[in-house]
């Protein structure tokens, strides 16, 4: 087991460690997730573009089923990202069809796995090429489900710790290991472990930046070379000087606070900020070192996160959410803030 998984598991609450805990997963229903792409189909063009909806299957099994059912290679078929095995999920996949008409397809196409919508798209989908996804969870059997819809409803107030859930670090934290013994020498070989284990790298040392910002009571408060990213794009600016201006804008949610997401060259913030994100970095002399070779370019992520569209009800002693998150985000950093959760612990995550 990985020295990091402690690390990796002890991650600071913004709003404390909740009292109350609730099983998640406990069925596949209790946990839906439907994605949503950031534009229309064309209607025309080589692709027929297909949306499943499949419980109890993951991505991949439902790429063979459509491989089949269409006479075609796996490798023509794309996805914008993973969805969750253990979970009701929607998604898109492109199949690239030239010269052939749409396939017709069973609205079952097997087991768990129904066609929900059939169109045409001049472009394949491509991983990434998605908006985001609306979550509705189910948390059963909340202990103090009044104390977990109060901490709710904080959530959906002022957001959660932006962290990177436990998944993408492999079981036990083995994609540290991994990336340690690659900065080290060792040779990857498939190009899809080495990014797993560069993300899972760099994935560490945002969590940890993100951590200590709560332990010194700076994740609310904008140091002075903090740098700033504006919350409709990823543009971004070096607060130079802590005017009245900037913390207006930060507080009526025109820019958010961001961390760094190493890379090669130099950390874009300066003063206060600065010192504080290179005494994170010097606690991996090895992570960083590794990141800056392996040539990755030096990026920022918002600091926190929050829920769109959110809301929350009881049902019993159930928790009901409902919120939307853009891509890239994990459900479970907002659900760790509401209740300890028990039972199946996957990530869901859009990439």
């Amino acid at each position: 087991m990985s020295d990091y998984l402690e690390q990796i598991n002890q991650l600071n609450y913004l709003h404390g460690k909740p009292q109350s805990s609730g099983i998640l997963k406990q069925q596949a229903a209790d946990f839906c997730v439907d994605e949503v792409l950031p534009f229309e189909f064309s209607g025309d063009g080589e692709h027929m573009m297909v949306k499943v909806e499949k419980t109890g299957e993951n991505t991949s099994w439902v790429v063979k089923m459509l491989a089949d059912a269409c006479q075609v290679s796996p490798k023509v078929i794309s996805y914008a990202g993973l969805k969750d095995r253990h979970a009701v999920t929607t998604q898109w996949f492109s199949i690239q069809l030239p010269g052939k008409p749409n396939v017709e397809l069973p609205e079952q196409l097997g087991e768990g796995v129904k066609v929900v919508a059939v169109e045409r798209h001049n472009r394949k989908l491509k991983r990434g090429a998605l908006s985001g996804n609306n979550f509705k969870i189910r948390l059963r059997d909340v202990s103090d489900a009044k104390d977990a819809l109060i901490r709710a409803e904080l959530v959906a107030k002022a957001g959660v710790p932006n962290y990177f859930g436990a998944q993408r670090f492999g079981r036990g934290a083995s994609n540290i290991d991994s990336a340690l013994a690659m900065f080290a020498g060792k040779r990857i070989k498939n190009r899809d472990k080495r990014s797993i284990y560069l993300s899972a790298a760099r994935s560490l040392v945002f969590n940890r930046a993100v951590s200590e910002r709560i332990a010194q009571q700076h994740f609310s408060e904008v140091l002075t070379g903090d740098v700033m990213k504006f919350a409709s794009s990823n543009a971004y600016f070096v607060a130079e000087q802590v005017d009245a201006d900037i913390v207006e804008r930060f507080q009526q949610g025109e820019i958010e606070l961001s961390a760094p997401m190493v890379g090669k060259g130099e950390l874009a913030c300066l003063e206060d900020a600065l010192r504080f994100e290179q005494s994170v970095l010097s606690l991996y002399p090895q992570i960083i070192t590794g990141l800056n070779e392996a040539g990755l370019k030096m990026e920022r992520r918002a600091l926190a996160l929050k829920p769109q569209q959110f809301s929350a009800k009881l049902d019993g002693n159930d928790l009901v959410l409902s919120f939307y998150l853009s891509a890239g985000n994990y459900a479970t950093s907002i659900l760790r803030e509401i209740v300890n959760c028990q039972g199946e612990g996957h990530d869901h995550i859009s990439e």
